[in-house]
């Protein structure tokens, strides 16, 4: 449930939020039901995929040096910080050897990092966050703080709400390594030209927000995935 407007942190504090934060107000149900079936879901999809993750999980680890998850703090529903679970597509320590945005042709993606990558496999741990409750299916792809802090008093609003697997700008920006192919600064233009697009549709889910449109993307997002 939304926390009263005066007990968000101050910079959620500003008439852009507000403007979104009474939409998601008039929609207490929906975001009821979001919860309840982004725990129905996870829960089935896990014991479904068990097998397949323990099967990756091993195909990680035997190709390439490093651990099988990668976990990383992100930032979720009112700035909290929490710590997001995927399969490790990068050599190890790749973080600390290269900007927080990949861009096409990344050398330090391992070979099966590439498949698990290309068909979204990685993110199958974050059926663990959603358990949680850190993340939900669909919402706004969490950010980490050094972007977070670039955000505009509007891009906040996307805060209001946990953050999720997919999107409408997930989607929208699939090939978004392509588009920095010939970046000279990474993490400039990611901040300065692809945040503020992909933030124009995580905005435009909020004023869309409902239980059917939550469905509608998930299966936009497996078509995506498969054909395309």
């Amino acid at each position: 449930m939304l926390l009263p407007f005066d007990e968000l942190p101050e910079e959620f504090q500003n008439d852009a939020v507000k403007k979104y934060y009474d939409i998601l107000k008039s929609k207490k149900r929906s975001i009821i039901l979001k919860r309840l079936l982004d725990i129905f879901l996870s829960v089935f999809l896990i014991i479904i995929l068990l097998i397949p993750i323990i099967i990756l999980s091993v195909a990680v680890k035997c190709t390439s040096k490093g651990p099988v998850l990668y976990k990383q703090v992100r930032v979720t529903t009112y700035k909290k910080q929490f710590k997001i679970y995927k399969f490790r597509t990068m050599v190890e320590n790749a973080d600390k050897i290269g900007s927080l945005v990949t861009s096409l042709g990344d050398t330090r993606i391992t070979k099966i990092g590439h498949v698990l990558r290309r068909y979204r496999l990685d993110e199958l741990p974050q059926l663990f966050n959603v358990l949680k409750g850190d993340m939900s299916f669909v919402g706004t792809r969490p950010e980490v703080m050094k972007y977070v802090n670039r955000y505009t008093p509007a891009m906040y609003s996307t805060l209001l709400m946990p953050a999720g697997i997919t999107s409408l700008a997930s989607i929208k920006f699939k090939n978004e390594d392509r588009m920095l192919e010939t970046s000279t600064n990474i993490d400039e233009d990611y901040i300065n030209i692809i945040l503020p697009k992909k933030m124009h549709y995580n905005i435009l889910y909020l004023k869309n927000f409902g239980v059917r449109t939550d469905i509608y993307l998930m299966l936009k997002t497996i078509k995506e995935v498969l054909f395309h």
